[in-house]
Order: structure tokens, then C-alpha cells, then sequence
């Protein structure tokens, strides 16, 4: 029961690593508010979620200022305060870069690394208030390697990285934790739609040979939000199974 007692937001949680990191959180005795832009997905997480521990869910767009004070009033209201925040929301749209329109790199920054910025200062004053805060930003190996295709994801990626080193200097006086996970290749409803041959050449250049799997992530948000992680700050853990 590593987060017992803790409050815990979770974006981008209606599936995937969102997902599983809601329900580990929620078996180490955190309460969890899970929020993601799609209504629907969130109301069935929030219902499958309930059984283990208390859940709220809420649609967010992570974009919209209004819609995120509105889920932090709400969370402080019905549980006190909140003590961690995983900003793990984050889409792709993938496209060589000479064929990538300005729209297609516009929306994954903006909702890569300017959603994490607005959730991330909205929750600030509550934590900066107590003096505690765990706050574990989304980052990818791809933005330490790059990747085919994906000039926009891993611009954002390396950005997220920026950004963390740069908050964890900035808040560490505050008691506020700031870190963030690269993952490698995760096995997810995202890469579930990559044709078997291209996810068989990505598999044969991970060292263990396997996709991650989301819970494998999951415990790495769950270390980086509990205070085994109290004197890591500003830190990127890479979980890509040996691939960079």
C-alpha cells in the first residue's frame, strides 16, 4: 500500500498505460481521478476501476483551462487535496515530414507538451501550498533517438524531457518531485494498429525481444509517485526493454 492515503490524477487514463497505472495506483490504496477526452471511455473505466478503490472519472480536454479547473475543484472538493499527478495523455500522427502538414505538428505538441504544462500548473498551487507534490510527465525514447515518421511525437517527447528537468529545479524547494518515464515499444491499442511485419522488425531491435506491456510502465509511474522516489528529481527513466 505504497499511495495510501495519497490523491492521485491520472490523464489519458481511459485505456493503455493511463489505464494500468489508474488500477496499480489504486491497489497500492491511492485514490484516483482518471480523466481523458473521450466521455464514453472514461465512464466504462471509471465503472471496470470502482471495484478496487474510490475512482472519479472525468472528460477532460487537456486543452481547455476551464474543463481542467473545473476536474481540480472537483477532485479537492470531494477528497482534500491532491498529491500526485501523472500527465500521461499524449496522441501521435504520424507522417514523414516532408508529407506532414502543419495541423498534423501543431495538435501532438500542443497536446503533448501543452496539455502536460496546463494540467501540471493547475495542481501546482495546491501542492506548492502543503510543501509535497509527485508530478511524472509521459516522455518517449523517441525523443532521445528520434523515430521514422514521427518528427512531431519526438519533437514533443524532447520537449516533455526539457520541461521536467526544468520544473524539477524549479519546485524541488517546494517538495514537489518532478520526473518523467521514456518508455520504448508498448504494446497498446496505438501500436496494436502497426502492420505485423513493421512490428516485427521494432520487436527484433529490442534487446528482450518482447513489446512492454502497460503495467510494466504502470510500476514505474507507481516508484516515481511513491516516496521510495523522494530524492529523485528531475530525472528520465527509459523502460524500453535495452532498445536505445
Amino acid at each position: 500500500m505504497r499511495l495510501e492515503g495519497k490523491v492521485a490524477i491520472v490523464t489519458g487514463a481511459a485505456g493503455g498505460i493511463g489505464y494500468a497505472t489508474a488500477k496499480r495506483f489504486l491497489e497500492e490504496g491511492a485514490v484516483v481521478a482518471i480523466c481523458d477526452i473521450d466521455a464514453e471511455r472514461v465512464r466504462v473505466a471509471e465503472k471496470e476501476l470502482s471495484a478496487l478503490g474510490k475512482v472519479r472519472g472525468f472528460a477532460v480536454d487537456i486543452l481547455n483551462d476551464e474543463q481542467i479547473e473545473n476536474m481540480v475543484k472537483a477532485v479537492v472538493a470531494e477528497f482534500g487535496t491532491i498529491d500526485i499527478l501523472i500527465n500521461n495523455a499524449g496522441i501521435t500522427m504520424d507522417a514523414q515530414m516532408y508529407k506532414m502538414n502543419e495541423d498534423q505538428f501543431d495538435q501532438v505538441l500542443d497536446i503533448n507538451v501543452k496539455g502536460t504544462y496546463r494540467v501540471s500548473k493547475a495542481v501546482l498551487p495546491i501542492m506548492m501550498e502543503k510543501h509535497y507534490g509527485k508530478i511524472v510527465n509521459a516522455s518517449s525514447i523517441s525523443g532521445l533517438t528520434g523515430n521514422f515518421g514521427q518528427t512531431n511525437y519526438a519533437a514533443s517527447k524532447a520537449a516533455i524531457m526539457g520541461l521536467t528537468r526544468s520544473m524539477g529545479r524549479e519546485l524541488g524547494k517546494w517538495g514537489i518531485n518532478v520526473n518523467a518515464v521514456a518508455p520504448g515499444f508498448i504494446r497498446t491499442r496505438m501500436t496494436d494498429q502497426i502492420p505485423p511485419d513493421v512490428m516485427k522488425q521494432k520487436i527484433d531491435k529490442i534487446p528482450v525481444k518482447r513489446p512492454g506491456q502497460p503495467e510494466e510502465i504502470a510500476n514505474v509511474y507507481l516508484f516515481l509517485a511513491s516516496d521510495e522516489a523522494s530524492f529523485v528529481n528531475g530525472a528520465i527513466i527509459v523502460a524500453d526493454g535495452g532498445m536505445h
